[in-house]
């Protein structure tokens, strides 16, 4: 932003941050005024703000050669109704497994090798858990509700080949006998002592992982920008990988994929000034994002091939191991967040958590939460909703 206002004298940009905790009511009530901010940025889903008329479409707006250079997997995730209604600045996987090598070793584990399946999991825990004292475990995961209402939906794909409501989004479809497996599966991990039971810490962050609370953990690919930052001697015994399925096959939905975006607002007083920001920050030359992404730690995937090229070909890269894979192993074989509204999310997280604390029977959970989604289904009139998103 300063580069660019030092770079011409056409366009200013004031710049505000705003806390995350403080930001949507402040946004709602800046739009309600009237006096939104031109440009925001955005995480997760858009579909709804741009059905609801609060976004501005930005085909039109934007160059079309630097729409047309965004990356397909990224596209999808700023489109509605095929139309662009962001601007992405990155896509990052939201799952993937992190392993340390020297506790691999020590637990007679091949520290190069790590677990791919559900069984090739409590193999490595029930070895791990040997060589860890007390208040460490052998893998942080997701253990409430919200957090496994986000990363637990690629999971649902891939173990049941479909997610928890009908493609029209007309019916719920939570009950599949699949979905128990999913259940399972972290039962199976908290019967054994091999996952805390309560959060160690946020559940975006490598904390527990960084300070040696845990063997292993699941973890958006940001957790290595935060093990880089922060716990620098972890970095040579950090191992990643693609998260681990039910039948260990890796090559398709092994995670959500999610970004951060620039939008504009439906309301925008400057709307072409706004766009010219975008084409030179995010849409321009790749030089101007180079730093971003050496910065976080080569840990994010750029949303425009020439800034990959361009990263990528950057010395510090080589030290970089985990860019490969994040890059080569986990993005092409993940899919986009889900699009229906957050109350679907919460009711399958609030159904594994229940049936992996043995608070319900999984089946008994997952009919609870099939009458939620129908609910939230009835409640949205969401098959109307999923018409209209479809054009």
């Amino acid at each position: 932003m300063e580069d660019f206002n030092a770079a011409q004298d056409e366009v200013f940009i004031n710049y505000q941050v705003v806390p995350g905790d403080a930001w949507d009511q402040k946004l709602k009530a800046a739009q309600a005024a009237g006096n939104a901010p031109d440009l925001y940025v955005q995480a997760g889903r858009l579909d709804t703000a741009a059905r609801t008329g609060t976004l501005m479409e930005l085909d039109g707006l934007i160059d079309q050669k630097v729409l047309d250079s965004i990356t397909d997997i990224t596209a999808e995730v700023c489109q509605y109704q095929g139309k662009f209604y962001a601007f992405p600045l990155l896509v990052e996987p939201q799952m993937t497994l992190y392993w340390n090598k020297d506790l691999f070793e020590k637990a007679g584990l091949d520290p190069e090798t790590p677990p791919t399946s559900w069984d090739e999991m409590y193999d490595a825990c029930e070895a791990l858990s040997s060589v860890m004292g007390n208040g460490q475990f052998a893998l942080n995961t997701a253990v409430d509700s919200g957090t496994f209402g986000w990363t637990t939906v690629a999971a649902q794909q891939h173990v049941a080949g479909h997610l928890p409501i009908s493609d029209d989004w007309a019916t719920a479809d939570a009950e599949d006998p699949k979905y128990a497996e999913l259940i399972t599966f972290y039962k199976t991990l908290q019967e054994n002592g091999w996952i805390p039971r309560q959060a160690l810490g946020a559940g975006n962050s490598a904390q527990p992982f960084g300070e040696g609370k845990v063997a292993m953990m699941s973890q958006g690919s940001w957790g290595m920008s935060e093990i880089a930052a922060d716990y620098p001697d972890m970095v040579e015994v950090t191992g990643v990988a693609p998260w681990v399925q039910s039948d260990g096959d890796l090559t398709r939905e092994v995670s959500t994929i999610g970004n951060m975006k620039w939008v504009v607002d439906a309301k925008a007083k400057e709307p072409e000034a706004t766009a010219k920001f975008i084409e030179w920050a995010l849409g321009g030359d790749p030089e101007v994002l180079k730093p971003f992404f050496i910065d976080t730690q080569f840990t994010k995937a750029p949303a425009r091939d020439e800034v990959t090229e361009v990263v990528n070909s950057d010395p510090a890269a080589e030290d970089a191991h985990w860019s490969d894979v994040v890059f080569d192993d986990v993005v092409p074989y993940c899919i986009p967040e889900a699009r229906y509204p957050w109350d679907v999310n919460m009711a399958m997280g609030d159904a594994i958590q229940a049936g992996m604390l043995g608070e319900k029977a999984p089946e008994e959970a997952l009919a609870d939460a099939n009458k939620e989604i129908q609910k939230v289904i009835d409640r949205e009139g969401l098959a109307e909703v999923r018409a209209e998103m479809e054009g």
